[in-house]
């Protein structure tokens, strides 16, 4: 059973349509006991990081997301889903994260002149050809996939990268630490490569 967390950010349906092509079991649940009884969690979002946080401790999910990760079970963070794993948030100022990755969520650089936020589509670059995860099977180095984000991950580990972007400056557009996958674009938006990603967690 694949659970699709529901703490009242973002649409989820896209994300759940597309899991469903690749597994019969899945579910969109706000319940720290589904999110206990799964086989793979998946923690989608758009919005504030603030207002995440804020939801996710509201309906008691925090301790079930931190568990659900720490028993190793394949882990998958969307697009605000990457940037919650991360201890604190250059948008939210004292808030703090889920803290399972070390490194912080910078903002963009107004200064750049670059609109923000970072919307429509564009390329990820393998950081490392060498050591290719699973999760990218079918994937293709270069390939362009669809983002809708005004901050980005900066990760400590700089091993855990598997693709950068450019916007402005490079920043890590996708990671990988044990059991946790975490994208800053949509896959499940993101045509017929995006949804190789899909089909590969679900096959994890």
């Amino acid at each position: 059973m694949i659970t699709i967390v529901d703490y009242g950010m973002g649409n989820l349906r896209s994300v759940q349509k597309a899991f469903e092509l690749f597994c019969p079991k899945v579910r969109v649940s706000s319940s720290a006991r589904d999110i206990a009884a799964a086989s793979k969690v998946v923690l989608p979002g758009v919005g504030a990081f603030g207002k995440a946080m804020e939801e996710l401790e509201k309906k008691g999910l925090v301790d079930a997301l931190k568990d659900a990760i720490k028993s190793g079970r394949p882990f998958l963070g969307i697009c605000l889903g990457i940037q919650l794993l991360f201890p604190e948030s250059e948008e939210a100022g004292r808030v703090k994260g889920l803290g399972i990755l070390k490194g912080k969520v910078r903002k963009f650089d107004n200064s750049l002149g670059l609109k923000i936020p970072h919307m429509g589509w564009n390329k990820i670059k393998f950081k490392d050809q060498d050591s290719r995860s699973r999760i990218l099977e079918g994937v293709p180095d270069g390939s362009h996939m669809y983002f809708v984000h005004s901050y980005y991950v900066e990760p400590e580990d700089k091993d855990a990268v598997l693709c950068e972007t450019e916007y402005g400056d490079i920043f890590a557009s996708a990671i990988q630490k044990d059991n946790i996958y975490a994208f800053q674009f949509h896959p499940e938006k993101s045509q017929k490569i995006g949804l190789n990603i899909v089909k590969n967690f679900a096959e994890l």
